[in-house]
């Protein structure tokens, strides 16, 4: 998903922006010509918005005091979401620049007196009767808002009376304080010890030395700095256990509020997700676990251990041979080759991306870090955000972005304004889709067994944390939603038993818990997201479950998919992916994972035996 952090960087020891070749950045005229045009827009927009007025109260009197409303609110939002567009790629390349950041707090403002403007658009629909209904849809003007109206009014019955909706409004800050809490807690009070590292330097642990040390192949540093790490969430369990129970009991409430049976029915039904996609996804995971638990005993193996610790997880069994050798212009070639077999019209798109410079390409000072694609936009060209270092890991993150920028763009030239984005449960199909064709183009072409072994760990340490880890976070979520629906306590000791016994049936015979594990709960900032990380999981496999399709299919898997690109949120999630060819009501997505897993696994062991 996309990276929401910003540079810590030194910014002296960065090139300017200005020294690079502009070839290399972004070229935004394709959006504006000019600054001055965006404050012609804006001021626009900003005229436009007292209009919302004339047409409240009058939505359902008429057709065409409908259709009116739907015009007006498409024509100055497909102008605010470019106005938006504009801002935030002019502000990310330098965040220093105080004219950029102004411009981003503008268009932030002027959205939500747009928001608060036409709020009462969607509870004065919800009032639509079903006669009124099947009047405004014989009127062929509206019959692309089919899918709309039938999304709208199916959360009818859990839309409450204007006075409970403002109150739930009003308490909505209240009701996250705990999430709040967490991140204050953990990011600035939490005190680390400090430990001596793998160089014998006595540093202070925090949660960036946390992740480093546990890729570091030196064990007996990677057990101190596990150890450090966990120290503050065990000696303050019982506060993260009250603090976390809080969100929870703030989540059942909200639930129970708006009349659905269970808090997991609430979250998923924003999406229209059922119940038993969220449950087939643990229940074909616990069903088909033996290919980590084979991984857990070939990690153990290959380290010379009997058995491996929660702290041995994540250290790198191979290097990666290849380092430095991924220029940018010679990783562009590999993706589109690796691309190949989505066809002449997919490539033309993606080369497009690259001709008319639509990616911002290098680390310069006061650039926002990680990447992203910039989104879909309506009959607009998507941008990438890349801080290329010429490594294996960049050219995987431009293909994954690519995916995403693919899949805005098809949307969005494709479906009219009303269905032109997707939804956030499809939004990591496309780019993990992008990821599975480039590794296996990679490992088509790889120069040495070296090389083999080590893309082949890279995939499944992807599958561990992507799909294993979050769905062992989902069961275990679900499991304190329930215990909090039925009234059972969330204390430490019930979280910590739980959550390890969880961890050890994930992994497998060959793990060795430590008693620190028990106490991850503690730390994972996604249980406070409410039924969140799931949907990493089901994007993962629907990806591979693709892949698979178009490798044994060809042709009609690629139309397919191709289908699924554009369309946008024109149907439901669900719906759209079964089109695809993927039903995530079946264990098929996940068996689609764990015999890639099991194939890996055993070219795997061929190559170390040989």
């Amino acid at each position: 998903m996309k990276d929401l952090l910003f540079s810590t960087v030194d910014s002296s020891s960065l090139p300017e922006r200005n020294a690079i070749d502009p070839k290399y950045t972004w070229d935004l005229t394709s959006l504006y010509p000019s600054r001055e045009d965006w404050e012609k827009s804006f001021d626009s927009v900003n005229s436009w918005i007292p209009e919302y007025s004339e047409f409240k109260g009058k939505l359902l009197t008429s057709a065409d005091a409908l259709w009116n409303l739907l015009e007006f609110d498409e024509k100055l939002s497909i102008e605010l979401d470019k106005l938006h567009l504009y801002a935030m790629l002019a502000k990310d390349v330098d965040l220093r620049d105080n004219d950029t950041q102004s411009l981003y707090d503008r268009i932030s403002a002027l959205a939500s007196n747009v928001a608060a403007a036409s709020s009462y658009i969607r509870p004065e629909l919800l009032t639509m009767t079903e006669e009124q209904r099947s009047i405004i849809l014989s009127d062929s003007r509206f019959s692309v808002y089919q899918h709309f109206f039938e999304n709208l009014l199916r959360t009818k019955p859990h839309t409450l009376s204007e006075e409970i909706e403002e109150i739930l409004a009003n308490s909505s800050q209240a009701l996250s304080t705990s999430s709040s809490v967490f991140s204050i807690f953990t990011n600035a009070d939490l005190k680390f010890p400090t430990i001596q590292d793998a160089n014998g330097q006595m540093v202070e642990m925090s949660h960036g030395r946390f992740y480093a040390a546990m890729y570091n192949g030196d064990r007996e540093y990677r057990d101190r700095g596990y150890k450090a790490y966990y120290q503050p969430f065990m000696q303050f369990a019982n506060t993260m256990a009250t603090n976390l129970s809080g969100h929870i009991k703030a989540g059942v409430f909200r639930a129970k509020v708006r009349k659905y049976n269970s808090a997991l029915g609430g979250a998923l039904n924003r999406y229209n997700i059922p119940i038993s996609v969220y449950d087939n996804l643990i229940s074909s995971i616990n069903q088909a676990i033996e290919p980590m638990h084979r991984w857990t005993a070939l990690k153990a193996k290959l380290l010379g251990l009997e058995k491996i610790r929660p702290y041995d997880t994540y250290v790198s069994l191979f290097s990666d041979t290849s380092e430095n050798k991924y220029t940018y212009d010679k990783s562009i070639d590999i993706v589109k080759k690796s691309l190949e077999p989505l066809g002449e019209d997919y490539a033309q798109v993606l080369n497009a991306m690259f001709e008319d410079r639509r990616v911002d390409v290098y680390e310069t000072a006061g650039k926002r870090s990680g990447a992203y694609s910039s989104g879909s936009g309506f009959r607009t060209t998507p941008y990438v955000l890349l801080n290329w270092n010429n490594q294996l890991n960049d050219v995987f993150t431009l293909t994954h972005e690519a995916g995403h920028n693919m899949h805005s763009f098809y949307s969005g030239n494709t479906q009219p304004y009303v269905y032109h984005d997707y939804t956030i449960f499809v939004a990591e199909v496309a780019s993990t889709f992008n990821e599975s064709l480039l590794l296996d183009y990679l490992l088509k072409n790889a120069d040495s067994k070296e090389e083999k072994l080590y893309l082949y760990e890279k995939f499944l340490n992807n599958v561990t944390t992507t799909v294993f880890r979050q769905t062992m976070f989902a069961e275990f979520e679900k499991m304190m939603y329930e215990y909090t629906e039925s009234d059972k306590p969330l204390t430490a000791e019930l979280l910590c038993n739980e959550f390890g016994n969880l961890y050890a049936k994930y992994w497998g015979p060959a793990l060795e818990l430590e008693p620190e594990e028990s106490y991850t709960w503690a730390r994972i900032p996604h249980f406070y997201y409410n039924f969140y990380v799931y949907q990493y999981a089901t994007g993962f496999a629907a990806s591979e479950a693709l892949v698979r399709g178009v490798k044994q299919e060809g042709a009609p898997a690629v139309e397919r998919y191709l289908n699924f690109l554009k369309s946008g949120s024109s149907d439901y999630s669900i719906e759209l992916l079964k089109k695809a060819g993927v039903d995530m009501n079946t264990a098929h997505p996940i068996n689609a994972v764990t015999q890639k897993m099991n194939e890996i696994l055993d070219e795997m062991e061929l190559l170390i035996e040989n």
